[in-house]
């Protein structure tokens, strides 16, 4: 048991600090002149690209617990997930007070013309209802709709890699290989490929 408490500690250390690095690292470079020579574009598509990468992390996690037969591997999902809709948060708050100044009218505009921010806002809507009802008392209120409704995360995650696809300018290898990332997530979760993998799981258990 003890054991298992450190893994949980270090697993949990390692996530926070993690999530941390890469807004850490920004400001670093916002504050010494380095971050690109179009700070706010540049500033609008890290953040945006770490909430996709702690999300698609956060859907990992099941599999991985699966696999590794270790709970506490699969207790990182809400961790992950709640960083991810930070990351989405900030993405939105740098691309509209930045970006937009929060020019009311030319961001309605832009949200009837261009279909990458109507994409975007669904994807950020679905995080955010997911992040408010992640506390134990909207589980306890929505008892069984509180899994279905969090079963929208893998709409959410397809919606933010459509997104990032669409913003992409030139080389879109980057939004490709995560949208191949997520379809592999998804594709471990289909009944009778995850039965395997369980079982797969046991036998290696067995042997060790």
């Amino acid at each position: 048991m003890v054991l298992d408490q450190r893994r949980i500690h270090w697993l949990n250390f390692v996530v926070h600090v993690g999530a941390w690095v890469p807004m850490l690292w920004g400001i670093y470079q916002a504050a010494t002149g380095n971050l690109s020579f179009d700070p706010i574009r540049e500033a609008t598509l890290r953040t945006g690209r770490t909430a996709l990468v702690l999300l698609l992390l956060s859907l990992a996690c099941t599999p991985l617990q699966i696999l590794t037969r270790q709970t506490q591997v699969g207790r990182l999902r809400k961790p992950l997930g709640l960083y991810a809709f930070a990351y989405a948060c900030l993405h939105l708050a740098i691309y509209l007070g930045l970006d937009y100044g929060l020019n009311l009218r030319l961001l309605a505009n832009e949200l009837a013309q261009k279909t990458f921010i109507q994409v975007g806002l669904l994807a950020f809507l679905i995080l955010a209802a997911l992040a408010v009802t992640s506390t134990r008392g909207w589980i306890a209120r929505l008892k069984k709709a509180w899994k279905r409704l969090h079963r929208a995360v893998y709409l959410a995650a397809a919606l933010a890699v459509l997104h990032d696809l669409l913003v992409a300018k030139g080389d879109k290898s980057v939004p490709i290989l995560y949208g191949l990332v997520l379809a592999l997530l998804l594709l471990v979760r289909i009944p009778g490929i995850r039965a395997k993998l369980d079982a797969l799981a046991a036998r290696r258990e067995k042997q060790a």
